[in-house]
């Protein structure tokens, strides 16, 4: 992307941002002002303005100057705020959308009397706090989903159970709280191999709460063949050397367009993302071609890419596609939109008989808001014959 595409991209989203976070504070300003009336709308405004700086700054700390707890900070305060105005918004446009109907129709006085104002901002605030709390709980919450796989031509000398996750986002708000959690979940499933997804880390190594500790968590993850990992989209940047260290450190086994033999009876590929924020430090994707000779090769081959748009690639050499990337959305109406955008945006896929297989799963962690409405934090057990 160029840099006048960047500062283009930067002035939309400000102008965006702005106009929004300014639509909700004059809707609820005009709600307190019928109870509160002495209440200033200027700094009332001026409050909400500053929220939306904040919040721009806290997405974009990592490309910051400042010490890391004012990062921790903006990026708690942003990432809540995100949530909360996702659910705000659409609860307000719901809520003018019936107010209009209700003075079109002549069911609501004209003018409008500012009790009604008061009421219908009082009935967004209670359903943003109900989904908003829903969602805080959600996200804390991990979920198991299975899928059963059986290979076209190729077997296995035994079946072979695949713990997958992807998208632990460490260095995110609440990230680090669900790892214990997550690695006791995954040792009760007793795999033989555990796959990571991609998007590890968050962009950014040194907001990780507690790095030590936590790899020290993900170093007791039992599994037969080990655990594999490749590089997501925020698995880059400036800090992907530290990045890296860790992972070697946690044991786990990173695949950066490179392929393994596990127990001499599979084919495990790791690839790079495609569109790495901030680079691979000079790694580039290869062509699959260049990792492995499929023609030659006699075993089932299962591939780890981080992003499912990429499934295009694989034909009929490769078994089973890994990928997560999505989250399904996150929050809905979020799935409404990765639905669209992807062929598979979560679950288990196949387009023919001749195509491989694809597990897409909608992570274990968050991005961005801590907060999951009509999606889950997961992790996937597959059974692989």
């Amino acid at each position: 992307m160029t840099v006048i595409g960047m500062v283009i991209g930067l002035i939309i989203m400000l102008i965006t941002l702005g106009s929004v976070n300014y639509y909700i504070a004059l809707r609820l300003y005009q709600g307190i002002n019928y109870i509160f009336p002495q209440i200033n709308a200027k700094v009332y405004i001026g409050i909400f303005i500053f929220i939306t700086l904040t919040m721009i700054l806290g997405f974009a700390r990592s490309l910051l100057q400042l010490p890391m707890a004012i990062k921790n900070i903006m990026g708690l305060i942003s990432s809540y705020w995100m949530g909360i105005l996702v659910y705000t918004l659409l609860s307000f446009i719901i809520a003018d959308l019936a107010l209009v109907i209700g003075s079109m129709t002549k069911l609501i006085p004209n003018p409008m009397p500012k009790s009604i104002r008061f009421y219908s901002g009082l009935i967004v605030v209670l359903l943003t706090i109900g989904t908003v709390g829903y969602g805080i709980y959600s996200a804390n919450k991990i979920k198991h989903v299975s899928y059963d796989i059986s290979l076209r031509e190729k077997t296995l000398s035994s079946e072979l159970k695949i713990a997958m996750i992807s998208d632990l986002h460490l260095g995110a708000v609440n990230s680090e709280n669900r790892i214990e959690n997550m690695v006791r979940e995954i040792n009760n499933l007793k795999p033989d191999l555990v796959c990571i997804a991609g998007d590890i880390f968050d962009n950014d190594y040194y907001a990780i709460q507690g790095p030590d500790e936590i790899s020290d968590l993900l170093k007791s993850i039992t599994s037969t063949n080990g655990v594999y990992a490749s590089l997501g989209n925020h698995d880059a940047g400036e800090t992907l050397k530290e990045m890296m260290d860790f992972l070697e450190r946690s044991n786990i086994k990173l695949l950066n367009d490179q392929h393994v033999i596990v127990d001499e009876s599979l084919v495990l590929v790791g690839r790079l993302d495609s569109s790495p924020i901030g680079g691979f430090g000079g790694m580039s994707r290869k062509d699959l071609a260049e990792i492995i000779d499929l023609a030659d090769n006699k075993l089932p081959v299962v591939v780890i890419d981080h992003n499912p748009q990429n499934i295009d690639e694989y034909g009929s050499g490769v078994d089973l596609i890994l990928a997560g990337h999505t989250h399904k959305g996150q929050i809905f109406p979020g799935s409404l939109f990765t639905r669209a955008i992807y062929a598979v945006d979560y679950g288990h896929y196949q387009k023919d008989s001749n195509s491989p297989h694809v597990v897409v799963t909608s992570g274990v962690g968050t991005w961005g808001m801590p907060m999951r409405v009509g999606t889950n934090c997961e992790i996937v057990s597959i059974k692989l014959h």
